[in-house]
C-alpha cells in the first residue's frame, strides 16, 4: 500500500499560523501607512518655494515640507515659512538669523555674518560669497524674528526693510511653518541640514520634527502590507510544489 500524504498543516495556503501572520501583518502594515500619512498631513503642510532666494539649500520650485510650528518655537538657524503684510502678504521662506534682543550686523573682517558681536559660521550660503554684500546693522524688537536668504546677493529680505519701524524683522506670530525637508524634485529629496553655527548662542537651536519617524512607518508600513499580502500566493505556490515531488516519492 502506498504512504497517505498529509496535505494539510499550518503552512498551507492562507490558513495556520502562516495565514494569521500574514493578516496580522497587513493589518500593522496598514496602520503605520495610513496613520504616517495621516499624522504627517496633520504636523507638515507642503510649499511650493517661488524664488532662488534660498539658493542653494532650495531652489525655485522646489516642493517642502514645514512642520506647522508657532512661532514662538522657532530658534535661530530655522528655515521658515512665514507672512508679513509689509513685505507683501505672500508666503516666503527664509532663514532667521536673529531673535528678539540680538543685534545682527554683516560683516566682520572675514564677511562673516555676528550677532550680538560673534562670528556666525554659514555653511549654507553660496561657497565662497560674504555673508552680504552690503554692510548692516539691525536690532532685533523684543518678540521678533530677523530673517535672510541664503542666496544673498539676490534674496529681498530684512536687509531691504530696515528702515521699516521694526528694523527690518517680523513678528513670531507671521511664521507658519518650520521647513524640515525637500520633497521634490525626487534627487533632492531629503531632510535639511541643521546648522550648529547658532549652538552656542542662547536658546541654542531648534530639535528636529518627527518627519523622520514618520517616514519610517511608511515605508515600514509598505513593506508589511505588500509582504503580508505575498505571503499567500507564495505559500500556496510552496505547497503545490509539496505536493507534486511528495506524489513522485509516492508513486
Amino acid at each position: 500500500m502506498g504512504t497517505a500524504v498529509r496535505t494539510g498543516g499550518t503552512g498551507g495556503g492562507n490558513g495556520g499560523l502562516g495565514g494569521v501572520l500574514s493578516g496580522l501583518a497587513v493589518a500593522v502594515g496598514c496602520v503605520l501607512f495610513l496613520g504616517g500619512f495621516v499624522w504627517g498631513a496633520i504636523l507638515y503642510q507642503p510649499y511650493t518655494v517661488p524664488t532662488d532666494s534660498m539658493a542653494p539649500t532650495v531652489d525655485a520650485g522646489d516642493r517642502v515640507l514645514a512642520q506647522r510650528v508657532d512661532g514662538s518655537e522657532v530658534r535661530r538657524g530655522d528655515v521658515v515659512v512665514f507672512t508679513d503684510k509689509v513685505w507683501g502678504d505672500l508666503p516666503m521662506v527664509k532663514r532667521v538669523v536673529g531673535v528678539g534682543g540680538d543685534e545682527v550686523a554683516c560683516c566682520d573682517e572675514q564677511g562673516r555674518l555676528t550677532v550680538n558681536g560673534k562670528p556666525v559660521e554659514e555653511p549654507y550660503v553660496r561657497g565662497g560669497e560674504p555673508a552680504s554684500p552690503d554692510g548692516f546693522d539691525s536690532s532685533v524688537p523684543k518678540g521678533n524674528l530677523f530673517l535672510l536668504g541664503d542666496h544673498r546677493s539676490t534674496s529681498q529680505d530684512s536687509r531691504v526693510h530696515l528702515a521699516d519701524s521694526d528694523h527690518g524683522s517680523v513678528p513670531r506670530g507671521a511664521v507658519s511653518g518650520r521647513v524640515e525637508a525637500k520633497a521634490w524634485p525626487l534627487d533632492g529629496f531629503g531632510m535639511l541640514a541643521q546648522p550648529t553655527s547658532f549652538g552656542a548662542l542662547p536658546g541654542g537651536i531648534s530639535e528636529p520634527g518627527p518627519l523622520r519617524l514618520i517616514f519610517v512607518g511608511v515605508v515600514a508600513g509598505a513593506v508589511l502590507i505588500l509582504g503580508g499580502a505575498a505571503y499567500g500566493p507564495l505559500a500556496r505556490r510552496a505547497e503545490q510544489r509539496r505536493k507534486e515531488r511528495a506524489r513522485v516519492r509516492h508513486a
